[in-house]
C-alpha cells in the first residue's frame, strides 16, 4: 500500500506542469521571477506577472505569490538552490488573482499572508481566472487563500532587524486594495500593479487619476529599485512608462472633453500611435481611453 501511495506521488509529480522559473537578479538581496508579457492561457499557465524574494539574512520575504500552488512551490524550490532559507512573510500587493493564488502553497507549508484591506471588499469566492483560462494540471491543488494580516493604512515589519513599510495606498488606483512594500535600508519598493513594463496597463478596475496620483507619491522617495508587477525594468525610472501612458490619456481625454466631443469619437480619435508596437495595445488601449472618459468626465461635472 505504501509503495501504491509513493508511486502515485512520482506520477502526479511527472504529469504536473513545469513553469521553468529561473530567478533573475535584481539587487544584492532580491531576486524575481519575471512574468512574460502575454494574456493568460493554457501554455503559459498564468506565468504572467512577476513574483519577489527578498533575502533578509534570516528569512525570505516574498511579494507576490504568482497564480498557482505549483508556480509557488517551484519558484520556492528554485531560491533555495541559492540560499536555503525559511520564509517570514508572503506579501500580496493587490487583489487581481495572477499575484495571489500561490497564496495556497504558502499557507501549506505554514506562512503567513499579509495583504491590504480591500481583500475584505474585492474578493469573491468564486471561480477565477485562472480556473477559466488555464490547464486543470497546472491549477492542481490552488485553493483561494486569503491574506492573515490585512494592513488598512501603515504597517511595519521587523526582520532580523531590517524595517519592511507596508504602505496601503488608500485610494483607487490600479486597484482599491493596492498595497506598497517599501524596505528602507535597501531603497527597494514594490509597487505591484502601479507599474507595468512590456504591456500596456489596463485601468478597467482602477481610477485614474488616483493611480497618477500614488505614482507621484513614489516618484518622490529615496528609493533605488523600483519593482512592478509586470515587465523586468527595476530602477527608479521603471514607473516612467506607466506614468507617460497614463499622464498622456488623462490630459488628451480632458482635452476632448472639454471641447464637448463624445465618448465615441474620443475612443477613435485617441489612438497614440506611439505605443501601437507595445504588448496589449490592440486589447486594451481603446477600452482604456473608454475607462478614463467615463472617469474624467464624471469628475469634471
Amino acid at each position: 500500500m505504501k509503495s501504491l501511495f509513493i508511486c502515485l506521488i512520482i506520477i502526479n509529480s511527472l504529469l504536473a506542469f513545469d513553469y521553468k522559473l529561473k530567478p533573475k537578479k535584481v539587487s544584492t538581496e532580491t531576486h524575481c521571477f519575471f512574468g512574460l508579457p502575454e494574456v493568460m492561457d493554457k501554455h503559459n499557465n498564468g506565468n504572467m506577472s512577476n513574483s519577489c524574494f527578498v533575502d533578509m539574512g534570516t528569512h525570505y520575504l516574498v511579494i507576490d505569490s504568482g497564480p498557482t500552488y505549483l508556480f509557488a512551490q517551484q519558484a520556492y524550490s528554485q531560491m533555495k538552490k541559492i540560499k536555503n532559507l525559511p520564509i517570514a512573510y508572503v506579501i500580496n500587493t493587490h487583489t487581481h488573482d495572477d499575484h495571489w493564488l500561490g497564496n495556497s502553497y504558502y499557507k501549506s507549508i505554514g506562512v503567513k499572508i499579509i495583504g491590504s484591506y480591500g481583500f475584505k471588499d474585492e474578493i469573491k469566492v468564486e471561480l477565477t481566472r485562472m480556473q477559466r483560462k488555464i490547464s486543470p494540471k497546472a491549477y492542481v491543488e490552488t485553493t483561494q487563500v486569503f491574506p492573515d494580516i490585512l494592513v488598512k493604512d501603515k504597517n511595519t515589519l521587523i526582520i532580523n532587524a531590517n524595517k519592511v513599510e507596508l504602505i496601503s495606498v488608500n485610494q483607487k488606483a490600479h486597484t482599491k486594495s493596492d498595497l506598497l512594500v517599501y524596505i528602507p535600508s535597501q531603497k527597494t519598493i514594490f509597487v505591484g500593479d502601479l507599474v507595468f513594463n512590456e504591456r500596456l496597463p489596463s485601468i478597467r478596475d482602477g481610477d485614474i487619476i488616483g493611480w497618477l496620483k500614488a505614482l507621484d507619491s513614489i516618484k518622490k522617495m529615496d528609493v533605488k529599485y523600483v519593482v512592478g508587477g509586470h515587465g523586468d525594468l527595476v530602477g527608479k525610472n521603471s514607473l516612467d512608462f506607466t506614468y507617460n501612458y497614463l499622464s498622456k490619456i488623462k490630459s488628451s481625454v480632458s482635452l476632448l472633453i472639454e471641447e464637448g466631443e463624445d465618448i465615441a469619437d474620443v475612443v477613435d480619435a485617441l489612438k497614440m500611435k506611439e505605443y501601437k508596437n507595445i504588448n496589449f495595445y490592440d486589447s486594451i488601449h481603446r477600452q482604456n481611453v473608454e475607462t478614463a472618459y467615463r472617469m474624467l468626465e464624471w469628475n469634471s461635472e
